[in-house]
């Protein structure tokens, strides 16, 4: 026979196809066998159709397309004789799937089929049903179905069950129809059925809570007899499972109790005594065992239920994690975890067991085991069980270790019950944790050392223990390095002795050759070496018969190829040569740091300063804000601090714009500077000339006196970014105020804003990206300066269009702002129309703060969720 005829078996092209020893050849036979297909396709080849159909689910199994003959499973599901029947359903499900517009036409040949007098015809048409069903098939072949479910053929009622599930999830609406012949379904004798039947109620309780009512009414009962049947049944060698019943059986129970139970206190306490008779009868030293304990052990965790039961259900967790499988301890670990929240006590028992799986081998074990074990430290075990990570530190392994410190870091600044112990913990963590330690931990260290200014010579003293026999970690040697310059003559002197500690014998010398040998290593990045030399030059002020010593180290760094360091030496080698009356005043001890505030900022706890009203919370139905509803105060951290106030001179707000402090040096620590005005800091940071005496008449007439080829405004633009856009102004300037320099100089913003003629108010592009503009329109009340009236213009740039837009916005509190809603919440794509929506801002302190806001801008574009923020500051100056 040819073997690229229609005629062709199945195993003779399988054959073919295997002996091909390159892709090319198998691309080959391939295209050979599918012209040969589609030749007998085109010539309605009855005889071979059934054939030609199972290559064809074979070739698609490799990966070709099939496409072609999806009309001849039709054909063959309409055909009388089971077998042809048998590959028709087969390849109908294989080839096809519901969002194949060709099913629409199988739909009556399906409606035939289950009303078969053949139950296997019946059955087929289940099975395929269940697969590939369609919303639409859902709703034409329910009834079917439905009445199938009361077939008197087992295996026909299991395989209705099954293709139940699949119309209720697609079509939720009509679940009620199957709930009373699924609750018939659970007093079958059949575990087949019996268990089909609990997951279709299990699903009709996810889906309706119609039939999670019914159920939990009149359902509950029966269950748990149908469980304790089961849990007690005799041996039955076609459902056992390693000695034990039907082990799928007792978990699909098991689950359905746990989703009626939960939330319901009177069918809890009715499946109370079997949970408990499961949980203890059951054995554990097989694998089908362990999984009911499992199930048991959630359901339990999950009902309203009592703690006495509960603490029967951790010591079940307990016992798995002294299991040799992995599997089996990583599991209990997990639901631990959860366990914690609804008895903290009985799990705290296994603390030991848990601590144990913190040291196993197995890396997702000892993560899973860590992170219950931080869950439960308390002051009571905190000592205690830092004592046992810190020791395990040391041996554990490299990439286990960044985990452990961060987690050990974390237990003891959170739990720490004397400063004194946390100091004594780090200095423990530093020099076994190596460059483990993120950044932000020893910044903290540092924070906490600063506020125990009783413990500044013990910790110096304890550092520089620690340095002597641990000094090639990073980190300890930047924590030393920092406390040896703040507190050098503590550490020589032996101030702040303690009770409890021994005197050391440090020398100045001493001193100096530890921060000379962390500048000198090869392994010290440019941070330590930039700190060490910030310690040299407070040592040189602290030990003035090392000065000359520490000098010449700091000259050494005058030529080093690091621009960093260079200018660092430099700038220090000037303070130590020329600069001796001003040195110790530079180099005081830093001021205590803010603890509360640096903890906040950490963890992302410090309040925002912003706030518009006391009002209940904001809802926004379909993504548009009520007309009453109060703007989004929380959208992100917003101060009124930040909002630049104009003034006569507007020096404070130019200062404040370059990131320049305008507090006189008088109010900072080292007050004998000589005082400086927020003119000279200007003029410093512009470098023009000489700065003039204090009682010049203005900023603006200093930089006008600059030469006519460098204008203020060329030199202001030069500060800014490349990328921000400024509207050139002449050269002369007119006006003594600074806030005009400003205006003609232009605002520092992405958007550029129109000149403000008199009384109209110029429109403002507030925001624009790649793919969205944000035009503000203004407006005035008459007699009420102080409200301002703003129609807020939406375009879209891209080619698509945006669905679920929404705009939020918060301002600060001396603001108050009202939001109407938008015009609609869809944008047309590529500008071809536009989203309006009206803002109404109440400036309480008009002429002194300007407007200011920032805005978050959500919507979705082909199913994906976009969000974009933004902030503007360049509103019309006398709004």
């Amino acid at each position: 026979m040819n073997p690229f005829s229609s005629g062709t078996r199945l195993r003779d092209m399988i054959r073919a196809i295997r002996a091909c020893k390159t892709a090319a050849e198998e691309r080959a036979v391939v295209r050979k066998e599918c012209a040969a297909i589609r030749a007998a396709i085109s010539e309605n080849d009855q005889d071979y159709r059934h054939r030609n159909l199972a290559k064809l689910m074979f070739i698609h199994m490799l990966g070709y397309p099939t496409h072609f003959g999806q009309m001849e499973c039709l054909k063959l599901i309409a055909s009388p004789g089971f077998p042809e029947k048998r590959i028709g359903y087969l390849g109908l499900m294989l080839l096809l799937d519901e969002r194949q517009e060709v099913l629409m036409l199988v739909t009556n040949s399906i409606k035939q089929d289950l009303i078969h007098t053949n139950q296997y015809i019946v059955g087929l048409a289940l099975c395929a049903l269940g697969n590939i069903c369609s919303a639409e098939m859902a709703r034409d072949l329910a009834p079917e179905v439905e009445r199938l479910l009361q077939f008197r053929d087992p295996n026909i009622r299991k395989k209705a069950a099954l293709c139940s599930i699949r119309i209720i999830k697609k079509v939720p609406e009509l679940s009620e129809n199957f709930i009373n012949p699924a609750a018939s379904l659970l007093k079958e004798k059949h575990h087949g059925v019996l268990i089909t039947g609990i997951q279709l109620c299990t699903d009709l309780c996810k889906i309706s809570t119609e039939a999670l009512e019914y159920f939990r009414k009149k359902c509950t009962d029966g269950l748990v007899k149908v469980l304790k049947d089961v849990a007690n049944s005799p041996y039955a060698p076609e459902y056992d499972v390693s000695g034990i019943a039907d082990p799928f059986l007792h978990i699909r129970l098991l689950k359905l109790l746990r989703v009626l139970g939960q939330g319901d206190a009177d069918a809890s306490d009715s499946m109370n005594d079997i949970l408990a008779q499961v949980a203890t009868k059951t054995e554990s030293n097989k694998n089908a065992g362990n999984a009911i304990l499992y199930e048991c052990v959630s359901t339990i965790m999950t009902i309203e239920e009592s703690g006495g039961l509960r603490v029967l259900a951790v010591n079940i967790l307990g016992r798995f994690l002294s299991s040799r499988d992995n599997n089996i301890r990583y599991v209990a670990l997990n639901m631990l975890m959860k366990a914690i929240s609804l008895d903290r006590q009985a799990v705290q028992r296994h603390l030991t067991t848990i601590l144990e799986c913190v040291k196993d081998l197995d890396a997702s074990i000892r993560k899973r085991a860590l992170e219950l074990v931080y869950l439960l430290v308390n002051e009571s075990n905190v000592k205690s069980l830092t004592k046992e990570l810190i020791d395990f530190l040391e041996i554990s392994d490299p990439e286990f270790k960044g985990d452990l410190t961060a987690k050990i870091c974390s237990i003891v600044e959170k739990f720490s019950p004397e400063k004194i112990w946390y100091i004594d913990q780090m200095l423990k963590v530093l020099p076994k944790a190596g460059n483990y330690m993120k950044d932000e931990v020893w910044h903290a260290l540092i924070v906490v050392i600063t506020n125990a200014s009783d413990l500044h010579g013990y910790t110096v003293r304890s550092l520089y223990r620690e340095l002597q026999t641990a000094g090639e970690q990073e980190t300890l040697v930047r924590v030393s390095v920092w406390c040896i310059g703040e507190y050098g003559e503590m550490l020589v002197g032996n101030g702040g002795m303690l009770n409890q500690e021994d005197p050391i014998t440090v020398t100045e010398s001493d001193a100096v050759d530890v921060v000379e040998t962390a500048i000198r290593r090869h392994s010290s990045d440019l941070t330590t070496r930039a700190m060490c030399l910030i310690a040299l030059l407070k040592l040189s002020s602290r030990f003035p018969s090392c000065s000359q010593r520490i000098n010449d180290i700091v000259i050494h760094y005058k030529g080093s190829f690091v621009l960093e360091l260079q200018q660092r030496a430099m700038e220090f080698n000037s303070i130590i040569e020329k600069h001796q009356n001003i040195r110790s005043a530079l180099v005081e001890r830093m001021p205590v740091l803010d603890e509360a505030t640096y903890s906040g900022r950490r963890a992302g706890s410090v309040p925002a300063a912003v706030s518009t009203s006391q009002g209940a919370p904001l809802n926004f139905p379909n993504g548009v804000a009520k007309p009453t509803s109060t703007p989004l105060v929380d959208l992100l951290d917003f101060s009124s601090d930040d909002v630049p106030e104009p003034g006569s001179s507007g020096g404070d707000f130019l200062q404040d714009l370059l990131g320049v402090d305008p507090s006189p040096a008088s109010s900072q620590p080292g007050g004998n500077q000589a005082q400086k005005s927020g003119n000279d800091v200007l003029l410093d940071l512009l470098s023009i000339g000489t700065p003039p005496a204090p009682s010049s008449p203005s900023t603006v007439d200093m930089l006008s006196s600059v030469q006519d080829d460098k204008s203020p405004v060329d030199m202001l633009d030069k500060l800014g970014s490349a990328s921000v856009p400024c509207t050139r102004a002449s050269p002369t300037v007119g006006s003594s105020s600074m806030m005009d320099l400003l205006d003609e100089v232009g605002p520092i913003s992405s958007a550029p804003v129109a000149e403000n003629n008199g009384s109209t108010y110029p429109s403002l592009v507030a925001f624009e990206s790649g793919s969205l503009r944000v035009t503000f329109n203004f407006s005035k009340q008459p007699g009420n300066p102080q409200t301002t009236l703003v129609e807020a213009q939406f375009v879209n740039k891209s080619p698509n269009a945006y669905s679920n837009f929404i705009f939020q916005a918060a301002v600060p509190k001396f603001l108050q702002l009202h939001l109407d809603p938008a015009s609609s919440n869809t944008l047309p794509a590529s500008g071809n129309g536009s989203i309006t929506q009206k803002l109404q801002l109440t400036n309480s302190q008009h002429g002194k703060k300007s407007l200011v806001m920032r805005m978050r801008i959500g919507y979705k574009i082909n199913g994906k969720d976009v969000l974009e923020e933004g902030q503007v500051n360049n509103f019309p100056r006398d709004l």
